[in-house]
């Protein structure tokens, strides 16, 4: 299945309840040949709005962090383990994660990544490691299968806690000298 097939199964998905929930299935944004992807846990209100991964207060954050460590956010792949919105911004329950795993790993399989960076502590735990501690982890770049994978702070973790911004300011510096080296492959 391509990316616009796979696309076209999640906006018909209904494997939990949130897909009859949504006002849109979030499925992705930015290069489909890209050799960075950005993988958040779930959309917000904004991105169930729009049909389009992190465009609300979290997204420009994000994009600020990407633009002052020379990443444009064009070329990476940004998308969300779930593509459907929780109530409330809830965390994605364990079987709404699993509900939409196999769309994510088509989604990888698709782009063929050379990097995962998990956005925020529910990517980390799936991706990861279910015992994955942001905290004491973040930044911490490990090589899982084909992938050079890290997790950072969520965008929104930032805006609640902003004493956090100087460690992903860290973090994004070292994703960014590694993604160089991958682009220079």
């Amino acid at each position: 299945m391509n990316l616009d097939e796979l696309k076209k199964g999640c906006e018909a998905c209904r494997k939990c309840a949130l897909g009859s929930s949504r006002k849109n299935s979030v499925f992705e944004r930015g290069s489909r040949q890209a050799k960075l992807m950005l993988v958040g846990e779930a959309p917000g209100g904004k991105e169930d709005e729009t049909g389009i991964p992190f465009v609300g207060a979290a997204g420009q954050l994000l994009d600020k962090y990407l633009e002052a460590v020379g990443i444009d956010r064009e070329e990476v792949y940004i998308c969300n383990i779930l593509k459907c919105r929780p109530p409330q911004n809830r965390d994605p329950l364990p079987e709404e994660q699993e509900a939409c795993m196999d769309h994510l790993r088509a989604q990888v399989r698709q782009v063929k990544p050379r990097m995962i960076v998990c956005l925020g502590r529910i990517a980390a735990m799936r991706l990861i490691s279910p015992d994955y501690k942001i905290t004491k982890e973040h930044g911490v770049f490990q090589k899982k299968g084909n992938f050079l994978i890290t997790a950072v702070y969520h965008p929104s973790a930032l805006l609640r806690d902003p004493s956090k911004k100087e460690d992903m300011l860290k973090d994004m510096l070292r994703i960014a000298e590694e993604y160089k080296k991958i682009k220079e492959e």
